[in-house]
C-alpha cells in the first residue's frame, strides 16, 4: 500500500502535462500586465503616500489605468477602502442601479455573503431591495447557461442588468469560461443591446488569458486579496468596465458630484501595483497546485471538480466528502500545513453573512486571502470542501502530504 507521499507523488505526475497550458496562459498575461506599466510610466512617485482630500493623486489614478488595461476594460476603479469581494460587487450593482431596476442573474443565486447584500431573503437596512432594486435568477441547466431561458426572461424592460457569477460560489459546478461568457453575451445582444453585463469576476482574474471585458462585458469587479493582489496587496478591491459606468460607481464609492477625485490613502501604493505585476505568476502556481489536488483526490477515491483535463477558469478546487468528519479533518489538515497559526484548530462556526455553519482553514500572511493556500466548508449536506491557492507550488506539494495522511487516517487507513 502506499503512503501519503507515494500519493502525492503519483498524483503529481498526472498533473505534470497539463503544467504547460498554465504556464502559457501566465506568460500572455505577464506580457498585458507589463504593457500596462510601460504604457503609464509607472515609477517610484506613484507609490507615495497621500493624505487630506487626496485630490491630484497620481499613484491612485495611474493605478486604476494600469488595472484598467490589465483587464481589458475601458476603465477601472482600484481602491483600498473596499473591504473585500462582495462590497466591490454591492458597489458596482448600486452604483448603476436605480428604483425599480431589476437584475437577472444567469448563474443560479448568488453565494451567501451576496443574499443579504441584495435582499434576497434577510430584510437588511440598505440592502438593495430596500431600494427598489430586485433580482430574479435563472438556474443553470446541468454545468452550463441556460441560454433559452435568459432570451426569453430579456423580454422584461424591467430587467437593466444581467448579473453572472464566474465562480462556483458553494455550488458543485466548474466556473463559467470565457468561451461560454463570449457565446451568451453574443446571443444577449442580439436581444437587448441596453442591457449592462455584469460578472462578478472573484477567483477568475489571469485564469485564462482574456477577461470578460474583452468579449462583451460592461462591468467585472473583484477582491485584491485573491488573484488580482499577487498574494502581496494588503486589502482593497476593484471594479472595472466601460467609462461611463464606472462615473457612477464612482458616485457610489465616495459622493456625487466629487466622485474618484476625492480619497487618499496615507500607505504606500507599492504593494498594490508590485501585486498586481506578479498575480499572473501567483495565479499560475494556484492552477498547477488545484491540478495537483484534482490529481489527488481522484486517487483517493473521491469526487472532485474542476476534472484533471478540464479547461479551468478559477483557482478553486472542489471536493465532495462522504461524512463531515472527512471533511472537518481535510480543512484542519489545510490548517495545520499553513506557515501561519499552524497551531490553530478550525471549527465549524457562525460566520456573518451565511445561512449554515462554516467551517475556515487559513493560515496567511493576509487575513482571508485566497491566493495563498486556503480551504472553507459550509457545513451541510453534501459535504463539498472548497480549496484555493497556493503562493508556490512547492508549498501544495507539502500540505498536499499533509492532507492525504489525513484523509487517509479518517477513513481508517493507519500507514
Amino acid at each position: 500500500m502506499m503512503n501519503a507521499l507515494q500519493y502525492v507523488l503519483e498524483a503529481e505526475k498526472k498533473a505534470n502535462q497539463y503544467f504547460k497550458n498554465a504556464e502559457k496562459t501566465a506568460q500572455i498575461c505577464t506580457g498585458r500586465v507589463l504593457s500596462a506599466f510601460q504604457k503609464h510610466s509607472v515609477s517610484v512617485r506613484h507609490f507615495s503616500l497621500t493624505e487630506g482630500y487626496g485630490y491630484d493623486d497620481i499613484g491612485r489614478d495611474t493605478l486604476d489605468l494600469v488595472f484598467a488595461d490589465s483587464l481589458q476594460a475601458e476603465d477601472a476603479l482600484v481602491r483600498p477602502q473596499i473591504a473585500n469581494g462582495t462590497h466591490a460587487i454591492f458597489l458596482a450593482l448600486s452604483g448603476v442601479l436605480e428604483p425599480g431596476d431589476k437584475i437577472l442573474s444567469i448563474t443560479g443565486e448568488p453565494y451567501d455573503t451576496l443574499i443579504s447584500a441584495i435582499g434576497l431573503k434577510d430584510n437588511i437596512p440598505n440592502s438593495l431591495a430596500r431600494f427598489g432594486i430586485t433580482m430574479d435568477s435563472i438556474p443553470l441547466a446541468g454545468d452550463k447557461i441556460d441560454v433559452s431561458a435568459v432570451i426569453e426572461k430579456l423580454s422584461d424592460p424591467a430587467i437593466k442588468m444581467v448579473y453572472l457569477q464566474r465562480s462556483r460560489g458553494y455550488a458543485w459546478r466548474n466556473a463559467v469560461t470565457i468561451a461560454e461568457m463570449h457565446n451568451v453575451f453574443d446571443a444577449i445582444r442580439k436581444i437587448r443591446t441596453d442591457i449592462i453585463i455584469f460578472v462578478d469576476n472573484c477567483y477568475g482574474e489571469f485564469v485564462e488569458t482574456m477577461e470578460p471585458t474583452a468579449v462583451g462585458a460592461n462591468l467585472i469587479a473583484g477582491s485584491l486579496i485573491k488573484n488580482c493582489g499577487g498574494g502581496i496587496a494588503p486589502t482593497g478591491g476593484y471594479i472595472a468596465g466601460d467609462k461611463n459606468l464606472i462615473e457612477r460607481v464612482s458616485y457610489r464609492l465616495t459622493v456625487p458630484g466629487s466622485g474618484r477625485e476625492v480619497g487618499s490613502y496615507a500607505l504606500s501604493y507599492r504593494l498594490f501595483y508590485q501585486g498586481l505585476f506578479i498575480a499572473p505568476h501567483t495565479v499560475c502556481q494556484c492552477i498547477k497546485s488545484s491540478m495537483l489536488f484534482s490529481a489527488l483526490f481522484e486517487d483517493l477515491g473521491y469526487k472532485s471538480l474542476p476534472n484533471l483535463s478540464d479547461n479551468r477558469s478559477d483557482i478553486i478546487q472542489s471536493v465532495m466528502f462522504d461524512t463531515k468528519e472527512e471533511l472537518i479533518a481535510f480543512c484542519k489538515a489545510v490548517q495545520s500545513a499553513a506557515p501561519i497559526d499552524s497551531y490553530v484548530v478550525p471549527e465549524p462556526w457562525e460566520m456573518p453573512g451565511y445561512s449554515d455553519q462554516v467551517i475556515m482553514a487559513a493560515g496567511t500572511f493576509v487575513q482571508g486571502a485566497t491566493t495563498e493556500l486556503s480551504a472553507d466548508a459550509p457545513i451541510r449536506e453534501p459535504y463539498i470542501g472548497y480549496m484555493q491557492g497556493a503562493l508556490t507550488y512547492e508549498h501544495a506539494m507539502l500540505a498536499a502530504e499533509k492532507i492525504c495522511q489525513a484523509l487517509l487516517e479518517e477513513k481508517g487507513i493507519r500507514l
